[in-house]
């Protein structure tokens, strides 16, 4: 700022005439440098670096440049005495207080001919008027009291209750924040509102809550709110819990109740006479029932059917008490009905479905297993003309025949399509269909549903013996979306099915099948359904002719699955892929049974660069009971990652197999492993040639498909 200053004092107007020497002559080299200039310049620098010069606060006038250099036309250096030094210099614009507030014309300021301006210094001195004793006094001029602006940083004025406080301000203490002081016996669970409390219960399991009842009178109030028992499920802790503790939860749940599941509460058998009119006063907004195997009255059943319309799943399956007049009251007080389980109930039959089936038009699931009457068309046409079932199971109905099934898929007299030779009618909504152990079906019944179940996901034909081929062909035709497959003990269906089930356009999606106790089907079949299937999950081949072939080529497609698999299996454990049921199969060796554990065992090499490298599949064996605890022990080590002891187990099982078979070549027993040996060729031979000499042996039954 100091510089900017003097670079200005340059620029400021007046003309200098340059001083004469005492003896009148001009000197012709410039007067040295003397400490006044010094002391000048701190000056100046003690000037710009005052606040009070800096927040001024003044306005700039119109020439002047705010990123120019500075200006010394501010200030006047007046004084009341002159230097004789400076006698002889007249200045043609100097007065008695000389202040510069503008720049002069150029004409005005020294020439180049001053000796006293030095050219390289930009600082020119402005006298100010002598005085008689001859000492110059530089001085500053105020600022007018209008312009000056007080500085930023407040000015403490030295008080002495100021210099008190400055002196004991370290030997204070120090303050401290307030505090919210603790309560005394802060409960902190107890001090939680109640609605809280009861949200923090229903993270619990219905048999956790009724121990937490013990805990106190507020806990058994809580534990028994309603709010914690808006879904009931008594099948997991009927056991557990006493028919007084069950009755209190369904008087206090009551209201709040929407699914009730008392399936297997036997307990209850001697509350419902007294308490059954309480228990169904209280549970009103019930929309899932079921009372499975419950050893409840009829009155008790009619007074939940009576009290509850919105009911939309109801379950009384196994309840032989109930008659008609339960299936009565469905019909006219429950019309938003969809679900139906009326299987074992001995005193219903089709009348009373018939009843229901008017009543209930949303109806979509009904399982009537074991119920009589089919054979009348009365409610199979009704339920043709509704067309809602997507679930139907008529397990054991021994009355339901071709025309039954007739009914249920072209209805009555319906037109018939001249060109293709087909009925037709709207197709069936039909997902899910069960005619297990329906022995008077036929091919003609089963005809009727080729192109009538486009939508068919699972089909159960098991123990219909008199179904062949030929019924079979335009059914698997005709079903794009079929999952399930359920053919257990069909005993005059060939190798021809299984062709037909691998060229089905389900094929690709097929996941479960079941041919137990098909004793005409063999390789020549199941071994297209293994390479064209695969999707397939689970494979219930038990008393049938297959052989190691089998094994081997599903063993081949779990390689495929893991190698052409996207998603990696980083954790190095693997899951079950594929469940396999061969025991009874007189032509699956250990050799076969080795293959799959071989193959379970062995690392993979994924075709993707991020794949896993180990099985991400493998294949669950049930086969011959001398293997079977072999092969549960290698599966087990599979599934928890170690893939080196399975692989020395198997490795060591069949070096014992071999052992044992060396063994044995020429010793005991050498004439009945011929026989068999035979029997086995016999075999291959019959099944290549398309009849059978003689059939297996059955030791065993698998029941059917467990996940239908």
């Amino acid at each position: 700022m100091a510089q900017n200053m003097i670079d200005h004092m340059m620029e400021s107007p007046g003309a200098m005439t340059p001083p004469a020497s005492p003896t009148g002559v001009l000197p012709m080299h410039p007067a040295p440098k003397s400490r006044r200039r010094q002391r000048l310049f701190q000056s100046l620098q003690r000037m710009s670096s005052s606040p009070s010069l800096a927040k001024l606060g003044r306005a700039h006038t119109s020439t002047y440049r705010s990123g120019g250099p500075g200006s010394m036309s501010c200030m006047s250096l007046n004084s009341s005495t002159s230097s004789p030094r400076w006698d002889s210099y007249g200045n043609s614009q100097s007065s008695q207080t000389s202040v510069s507030t503008a720049q002069t014309s150029v004409l005005s300021s020294p020439g180049a001919d001053n000796l006293l301006f030095d050219r390289k210094t930009r600082l020119r001195v402005i006298p100010n008027d002598m005085s008689d004793g001859g000492l110059v006094t530089p001085t500053s001029a105020p600022l007018p009291a209008d312009r000056r602006v007080a500085s930023r940083r407040p000015t403490l004025t030295a008080t002495p209750e100021l210099t008190a406080v400055r002196e004991d301000y370290f030997s204070e203490p120090t303050a401290q924040t307030n505090t919210r002081p603790r309560r005394e016996n802060f409960d902190f669970f107890g001090d939680m509102p109640y609605e809280i409390k009861v949200q923090i219960f229903q993270f619990l399991r219905p048999k956790e809550v009724i121990r937490c009842s013990a805990v106190s009178k507020k806990w058994y109030k809580m534990c028994f709110d309603g709010q914690l028992w808006k879904n009931l499920d008594a099948s997991e802790f009927y056991k557990d819990i006493p028919s007084e503790s069950l009755v209190k939860i369904l008087t206090a749940a009551g209201p709040f109740v929407r699914d009730l599941n008392l399936r297997g509460c036997v307990q209850m058998r001697e509350r419902w006479g007294a308490d059954s009119q309480r228990i169904t006063d209280a549970c009103r907004n019930l929309q899932f029932f079921s009372v499975e195997g419950c050893r409840i009255d009829r009155t008790s059943v009619h007074y939940f059917l009576l009290r509850n319309q919105r009911l939309v799943h109801i379950n009384i399956s196994n309840l032989h008490a109930l008659n008609n007049s339960a299936m009565k009251i469905i019909a006219q007080g429950c019309p938003e009905l969809e679900h139906l389980n009326v299987s074992g109930c001995l005193g219903i039959d089709s009348r009373g479905l018939h009843k229901v089936v008017r009543g209930c038009l949303k109806l979509k699931d009904l399982r009537a297993a074991e119920v009589r009457g089919f054979d009348e068309k009365d409610v199979l046409l009704d339920l043709f003309n509704h067309n809602t079932l997507e679930r139907l199971v008529v397990t054991r109905c021994l009355d339901f025949d071709d025309n039954s099934l007739q009914y249920l898929m072209i209805g009555e007299e319906s037109e018939v399509d001249p060109l293709t030779d087909r009925v037709v009618v709207p197709p069936r909504k039909l997902r899910h269909l069960d005619l297990s152990r329906c022995n008077t079906l036929t091919d003609k019944g089963i005809k009727t549903m080729a192109h009538n179940v486009p939508l068919l996901e699972g089909l159960q034909l098991s123990y219909c013996t008199t179904t062949t081929d030929g019924g079979l062909e335009d059914v698997l035709a005709s079903t794009p979306s079929l999952t399930h497959l359920d053919l257990e003990e069909m005993e005059d269906i060939t190798n021809t099915t299984l062709q037909n089930i691998a060229k089905a356009p389900s094929a690709p999606i097929l996941e479960h099948l079941n041919i137990s106790y098909c004793e005409k089907m063999g390789d020549t079949g199941m071994l297209q359904v293994v390479k064209n299937c695969p999707k397939l999950r689970s494979i219930e081949m038990d008393n049938t002719r297959i052989s190691d072939l089998v094994l081997t080529e599903a063993a081949a497609q779990i390689r495929q699955r893991n190698r052409t698999a996207i998603t990696g299996n980083a954790s190095g454990k693997p899951h079950i892929g594929l469940r396999m049921v061969v025991y009874d199969c007189q032509n699956v060796n250990w050799t076969g049974v080795r293959e799959v554990l071989s193959q379970n065992a062995r690392p993979i090499r994924s075709v993707h660069p991020s794949g896993p490298s180990y099985p991400r599949e493998v294949i669950s064996l049930k086969c011959f009971y001398g293997y079977q605890p072999t092969v549960d022990e290698h599966l087990n080590r599979v599934l928890q990652g170690d893939l080196l002891a399975a692989g020395r187990l198997e490795r060591k099982w069949a070096e014992y197999m071999i052992a044992t078979e060396e063994a044995g070549a020429h010793g005991a027993g050498s004439r009945r492993r011929r026989r068999r040996a035979r029997e086995a060729a016999l075999v291959h031979a019959d099944e290549e040639d398309g009849a059978l000499t003689r059939g297996g042996r059955r030791r065993a039954r698998s029941g059917g498909c467990a996940i239908m």
